[in-house]
């Protein structure tokens, strides 16, 4: 990891979460994994500060734990998960242009907290939102927990792993650190609960001042006291999900700029249809039917089964091969070549990015190098039609860039 990633990650610890949470995170990403003595005594901080600092970490899943086979316990950062921080507006962002402001609030709460129940989401949510009501209106828990329950559908909150319940007879001691499981059925599956309620503002005292009955005092201490109808299941914001889908909108969009708006929503359909059954590291969606395709385009998009084949026809037939034809069945199957999408739209990126560098005559040179994988110097003058002094000069600029490198061949 460079010194700029370690000061950044510092900073992010630091606004977060305050000093002493930032220099134990700081110390285990310059260290690695170490156990909790060690770090106590390197760091010069106590273990119970340690102990406190490692517990808001864990909990905003910033540093992991390993038992080793000498029951020692060793925590790693995870940096990666940290400069993810400066992702959180964007996330919180997308919530809100997908589920509304109640979508909105339920990841940023998830995102500030780490992980949480879903009834504490919920409630914390609805009372948030019923301040920014008018007078006299208030949110109810049910809207929230729908949302809730949309967001773990389409697996942009997902639960976090817990402890497995283990019958008392076994007499050996217990583990030296707890060991967290969960299936992948389970991860998304949302407990059935009845939480029935409407959210609250913050100046309770002014309300009961204005004339509350005061008998609903003693009914709103004996509600804290009862069990939590989901105790134990926990959830936390599923940020593959989202990068998943900020992937997704990157090739809509260059279909889009590509072609036309029809075909950027044909794609947009079957991404979507995808979006669940795919994993994000997949190289291709699975494959989907002309027939599915056509009775999931959005309603009110008025094109005929016809000319849906003739779009999916030039989409697999494009050059770029966003699109690609994997059978006949059911009117043609087709799938989504997610790999090759991300590597177009890179190889996009970097060739606008010599454009506005070094200018036209240095991007279409880029362009040959990456067409040919390897050119001469009288090649490159030959195929882009370029003076051979100034194709030199152009070279001789991205190669002290590092835009392309020299191969010295052998005789």
């Amino acid at each position: 990891m460079t010194q700029a990633e370690i000061k950044l990650c510092s900073l992010l610890l630091q606004e977060h979460f305050g000093e002493i949470v930032e220099k134990i995170g700081v110390h285990l990403i310059r260290t690695g994994s170490q156990p909790l003595r060690v770090i106590a005594h390197d760091t010069g901080t106590s273990l119970d500060q340690v102990k406190k600092a490692l517990c808001v970490l864990i909990q905003h899943n910033l540093v992991i734990y390993q038992v080793h086979k000498r029951g020692v316990v060793e925590y790693e950062a995870q940096c990666s998960r940290v400069l993810r921080m400066l992702r959180y507006p964007r996330y919180i962002y997308t919530a809100k242009t997908l589920y509304s402001d109640t979508g909105e609030l339920i990841v940023e709460e998830l995102l500030l907290n780490g992980k949480m129940t879903m009834s504490a989401v919920v409630k914390k949510v609805a009372d948030r939102l019923t301040e920014t009501m008018e007078d006299g209106k208030t949110m109810d828990y049910s809207e929230v927990s729908n949302t809730f329950v949309r967001l773990a559908d389409t697996h942009f909150v997902q639960r976090c792993p817990w402890v497995p319940v283990t019958e008392n007879s076994d007499p050996g001691p217990p583990p030296p650190a707890p060991i967290l499981v969960i299936s992948e059925k389970d991860m998304y599956l949302v407990p059935k609960l009845s939480l029935i309620g409407k959210g609250k503002r913050r100046r309770s005292s002014d309300e009961d001042a204005a004339g509350e009955p005061k008998a609903k005092r003693p009914k709103h201490g004996t509600d804290n006291k009862e069990p939590i109808p989901d105790d134990g299941i926990y959830w936390q914001a599923n940020l593959d999900r989202f990068h998943q889908h900020f992937r997704d909108q990157a090739i809509v969009s260059a279909v889009a700029n590509r072609m036309d708006q029809t075909s950027s929503e044909i794609v947009r359909t079957m991404l979507r249809m995808s979006e669940i059954t795919t994993p994000s590291t997949a190289p291709f969606t699975q494959p989907l039917s002309s027939n599915e395709i056509f009775r999931s385009l959005p309603v009110g998009y008025n094109i005929s089964k016809q000319v849906l084949d003739q779009y999916l026809t030039l989409l697999a037939d494009d050059p770029l091969e966003f699109v690609g034809k994997s059978g006949d069945s059911g009117g043609g199957m087709y799938v989504i070549n997610l790999h090759k999408a991300l590597g177009s739209l890179a190889t996009a990126t970097l060739e606008s990015v010599v454009q506005e560098r070094f200018g036209s005559r240095c991007a279409r040179i880029f362009r040959l190098v990456l067409q040919k994988k390897h050119l001469e110097q009288k090649q490159v003058e030959d195929f882009a039609m370029i003076p051979a002094k100034e194709a030199k000069d152009m070279l001789y600029k991205m190669l002290s860039e590092n835009f392309i490198s020299l191969q010295v061949g052998c005789q």
